[in-house]
């Protein structure tokens, strides 16, 4: 190719290409899944990036395939073009043919290397991991594209592939895993940071306090041997504010007979009169089975708006916990001695 204009629209379009698969192979390692199905009902796009996402090593397959062929094509057009330029200018220059030939291959693999790896590779490597999910969609239709023509190929190529990973005894997957690092892995993290001096003691307890909530039970939260404040059905207003002036708590239970206690706010007495039944302004409580992880737990109090949750287990009763017992586990003070929270 002795025109040099075609040779440099050539170039580019071989680089382009090849940024193209690099892009298309490291935005859709990095896209967050989640994020593509919630933007799957209103994008064709963000649709075939799902459809990539759920057969990776086939779209691994092909971004490979282009990138080989590229790199094989600026072999075959752009580098002997550049050293047939250059070995003239170094004969010019009084160099013996000989070196002026060496010196031209070298000059011209160098080029070549340096625009296929920064601009072809290394840049759009950078803006997929940069902006996984829009360089997601922004690249999946055209790659549905190319793989629809090279699929027979591409599935051939990938069977090769997952054979010899099954040779060394590891099973291939076809997509991406949603959702990030599980919380054992984090957890994992969390504890290596902080052995390693890169994560203050402070901050690995309440991060671990958190990463607990998906596997913490609710009955953990209630204090052993701790008897949570309660009067009798029969007690009045003025039993109900003397006995949260006593232990400090507002929500204070109501024992009336059945396993299940009612509960009553102390504001609700406030205007009643002293001898009033607390029965009568008690409500039926919140109840929470004592297998259900913190996390569902939380959910569920705010969604009910509830901030004390009686704890059972079947026709057990375990105790209440709060939301200030869930954030004491998150957010410890060591300054102050653990207390059974009722309200």
């Amino acid at each position: 190719m002795s025109n040099p204009w075609v040779v440099v629209v050539a170039t580019v379009a071989i680089i382009a290409l090849s940024a193209f698969f690099v892009a298309v192979e490291f935005a859709l390692l990095a896209a967050k899944r989640h994020r593509l199905e919630d933007a799957a009902p209103t994008s064709r796009a963000a649709r075939a990036a799902l459809r990539s996402s759920n057969e990776l090593t086939l779209l691994m397959a092909g971004a490979q395939l282009g990138i080989t062929a590229c790199t094989l094509a600026l072999g075959a057009i752009t580098k002997p073009a550049v050293h047939h330029w250059l070995t003239p200018v170094f004969e010019a220059w009084g160099v013996p043919l000989w070196a002026a030939d060496v010196a031209g291959f070298v000059l011209a693999l160098v080029v070549v290397t340096f625009l296929h790896l920064v601009v072809g590779e290394m840049a759009p490597k950078s803006w997929a991991i940069a902006h996984p999910e829009r360089s997601a969609t922004l690249l999946a239709l055209p790659m549905r594209g190319f793989m629809a023509v090279f699929r027979p190929l591409l599935r051939w190529l990938n069977a090769l592939a997952n054979r010899c990973v099954r040779a060394v005894g590891v099973e291939p997957v076809e997509n991406v895993e949603g959702g990030g690092q599980d919380p054992a892995t984090l957890r994992h993290l969390v504890e290596h940071s902080a052995s390693v001096g890169a994560l203050e003691a402070s901050y690995r307890a309440q991060i671990s306090g958190a990463l607990e909530l998906q596997t913490l039970t609710v009955d953990a939260l209630v204090p052993a041997g701790g008897a949570p404040t309660a009067v009798p059905s029969h007690a009045t207003a003025a039993d109900v504010r003397a006995a949260s002036a006593a232990s400090g708590h507002l929500r204070i239970l109501v024992r009336n007979g059945s396993v299940v206690p009612r509960v009553v706010h102390v504001r609700d007495t406030l205007l009643e009169p002293d001898d009033r039944r607390v029965h009568d302004l008690a409500r039926p409580g919140f109840v929470l089975e004592s297998g259900t992880t913190v996390h569902a737990a939380l959910a569920r109090m705010r969604e009910s708006s509830e901030h004390l949750a009686i704890v059972m287990d079947g026709d057990r009763f375990v105790g209440v916990v709060t939301l200030a017992d869930v954030l004491r586990r998150i957010l410890p003070r060591p300054e102050e001695p653990v207390a059974t929270l009722v309200g």
